[in-house]
């Protein structure tokens, strides 16, 4: 499958550069999808979350979690986070990310808010040159706000479409939000975009992740990767 082989380099990559980072970290953040699974592989037969408070972004990453025998916490306990570690669907050259596959995206902004260092980790295939330009943009809407959501982004000219999987239904999320994806195509100004959004009164988050990632890790396919270091403008590492 495309993107597998990146997806272990990369994790590879990140137990390897970021030992010490996570060593000195008391508190970790963990994300949720398919590329946090194998890092989380990887530092549980490592012994590296042993002794950790570990903070989960969603149910499905506490259940993976404590399947492995790892304890965690409950993220309103928790005031900052030491590092946090996740992965993205989109990654653009500035290190602004597109998330929410795992239909997680409130609960991975808040913990990388918290966060002192963000590590996100990708594939080759998820890099681009602008955000939109292969996936979506999911939001989560409260439910009284559907239906006016869906004429502000029809009046935006974004087709939508409201996730479904697993139930019938749209897909609800930890937070009893209702997932919407936004095919907004190539975003040419996504922090104008994000405003504009937020500004909807009840929808509750954007997958617009900008300006949260210290460090994205790239695995390659054909082997190895590396780090982008980018300038971090919201959340703990940069404000708390």
């Amino acid at each position: 499958m495309v993107g597998e082989k990146g997806k272990k380099e990369a994790a590879t990559l990140v137990v390897k550069e970021f030992e010490e980072v996570l060593s000195d970290a008391r508190i970790i953040g963990v994300g949720t999808g398919s590329t946090v699974s194998i890092i989380v592989d990887l530092l549980v037969s490592q012994g590296m979350l042993d002794d950790k408070i570990v903070v989960p972004s969603s149910i499905d990453t506490a259940m993976k979690l404590s399947s492995k025998g790892i304890a965690v916490t409950d993220p309103m306990t928790v005031e900052t986070i030491d590092a946090y570690i996740d992965g993205a669907d989109e990654v653009d050259p500035y290190g602004n990310m597109v998330k929410g596959r795992g239909a997680a995206l409130l609960g991975e902004k808040m913990l990388a808010y918290k966060s002192r260092v963000n590590i996100f980790v990708v594939d080759e295939s998820k890099i681009v040159d602008k955000l939109g330009s292969m996936k979506p943009v999911p939001i989560e809407v409260h439910r009284w706000m559907l239906r006016t959501v869906e004429k502000v982004v029809r009046d935006m000219g974004y087709d939508y479409s409201f996730r479904s999987g697993g139930k019938d239904g749209p897909v609800i999320s930890d937070f009893c939000g209702v997932i919407m994806d936004l095919y907004t195509g190539p975003i040419s100004d996504p922090y104008g975009l994000e405003d504009r959004l937020r500004s909807i009164p009840g929808l509750v988050e954007t997958g617009l992740f900008l300006g949260y990632a210290d460090y994205v890790v790239v695995g390659w396919d054909k082997g190895g990767g590396e780090v982008r270091k980018h300038s971090r403008s919201r959340g703990a590492g940069y404000n708390i």
